[in-house]
């Protein structure tokens, strides 16, 4: 089952977005992992955190990774360089929207898509808001 990791600067962000998708979804077994703040507590990211959330993920079928703004962005891209070359191969770091982007990964994985099709839904979750806003 392909595995999720939600990196945020803020671990309530992180907690918060990963209870609603759980919330609004039956039970999965999908492995929903966050890497969110520093060590010191303090708003943040952490590459190693994040490489120890993939790894918390990963069940050799994928793992797709969801974060929040910039700089989450460039540590999940450090995080990938220190991951085993296999499992770096099938980890994807993904543009989606946080919230929407994470409901459609979470949805999808739950349902047994594959990597491909996790991320492809995944990356078009905010065509349906776009669509409703353009009335």
């Amino acid at each position: 089952m392909i595995g999720i990791v939600v990196v945020s600067h803020s671990p309530e962000l992180a907690d918060a977005a990963v209870s609603l998708a759980r919330g609004l979804m039956p039970p999965s077994e999908v492995r929903l992992e966050t890497a969110a703040g520093t060590a010191e507590g303090t708003p943040g990211t952490d590459a190693m955190a994040i490489v120890e959330a993939i790894g918390r993920a990963d069940d050799g079928e994928g793992v797709v990774v969801l974060m929040d703004l910039g700089s989450a962005v460039m540590s999940a891209q450090t995080a990938i360089e220190f991951l085993d070359p296999e499992v770096a191969e099938r980890t994807r770091l993904l543009a989606a929207p946080l919230v929407e982007g994470l409901f459609a990964a979470y949805s999808a994985a739950t349902i047994g898509r594959d990597l491909d099709r996790v991320c492809a839904e995944a990356e078009k979750a905010a065509d349906a808001k776009r669509r409703q806003l353009a009335g």
